[in-house]
């Protein structure tokens, strides 16, 4: 089993920055693939960002160029750092942990979520 914490989520101007974060705990976490995905009020959970136990990386064509994944493997935290944030960007951020590479959208273990609200 693997528990994650999602945290950094919150209010801010189009055009700001936010950077989440991600704790794991349970399973060794540089044993698989994490990722990033969020959903919008009414849309479907869309992926926006993986990365490999080995730092390899993984973006949606919507996050790319305006994000950043990284992960910590001594401090069993992932990251998303997001730049020039967009109304659009407005969604329930959700880390997910279990993938065997970072072009599946099969996960096995999920966070709760932390919303990011962008403001125009």
């Amino acid at each position: 089993q693997v528990q994650l914490v999602e945290s950094g989520g919150g209010l801010v101007q189009a055009g700001g920055s936010l950077r989440l974060s991600c704790v794991a705990s349970g399973r060794p976490f540089t044993s698989y693939a994490m990722g990033w995905f969020r959903q919008a009020p009414g849309k479907e959970r869309e992926f926006v960002a993986a990365i490999s136990w080995a730092r390899n990386t993984y973006y949606a064509d919507s996050m790319k160029g305006r994000s950043t994944i990284s992960r910590d493997n001594a401090k069993n935290t992932v990251y998303l750092e997001m730049d020039s944030l967009k109304p659009e960007d407005t969604a329930v951020y959700y880390c997910a942990a279990g993938a065997s590479n970072i072009y599946t959208r099969k996960y096995d273990y999920w966070g709760q979520g932390t919303q990011v609200t962008v403001s125009s």
